[in-house]
């Protein structure tokens, strides 16, 4: 049957935090290229070669990595490429991207941002994670994973 042949796996999750800054604190680390990349960017398991981010809507986003000695993939490219969508300052942004590695596109990917105030100069941030995972791919779980590190790294780093 067809459905039993369908190549892509869709998923959706949802990650919720708060962290102990107001909302333009924590939106300012998603749209300052020098504060996204330290978080976003940056990791032992891989070189970044390669890190543009034009924050309006319209604007690229480009981060171009290299597995390393570290990694289950020493020397296989990564590339992650998206577009911004929709931004509201301190509010929301919803970026589209695909994922690829050594050439293989293996996923794209809707994400959405918010930002919401707390109270006490505290925000809440909701992940919204909507994913098309193809051949080859991370998968959801992994994916989920790597976005749980990722707001870890930004928690680290809202409170350095």
């Amino acid at each position: 049957t067809a459905m039993a042949d369908a190549t892509v796996i869709h998923s959706t999750f949802v990650i919720e935090r708060r962290y102990p800054k107001e909302p333009a604190k924590v939106f300012a680390a998603f749209s300052d290229p020098e504060k996204k990349r330290r978080w976003f960017a940056a990791g032992e398991h891989h070189d970044l070669e390669r890190f543009e981010m034009d924050f309006r809507v319209g604007g690229a986003e480009r981060m171009h990595y290299r597995f390393n000695e570290n990694s289950p993939f020493p020397g296989v490219a990564l590339i992650s490429e998206g577009c911004y969508l929709d931004i509201v300052p301190d509010r929301r942004i919803v970026v589209a991207s695909s994922m690829a590695m050594a050439d293989h596109r293996f996923s794209s990917s809707l994400v959405t941002i918010e930002v919401v105030a707390a109270g006490e100069g505290a925000t809440d941030l909701i992940c919204t994670h909507q994913g098309a995972f193809f051949e080859g791919a991370d998968g959801p779980q992994l994916r989920e994973a790597g976005w749980q590190k990722l707001l870890d790294n930004l928690g680290a780093a809202l409170t350095a």
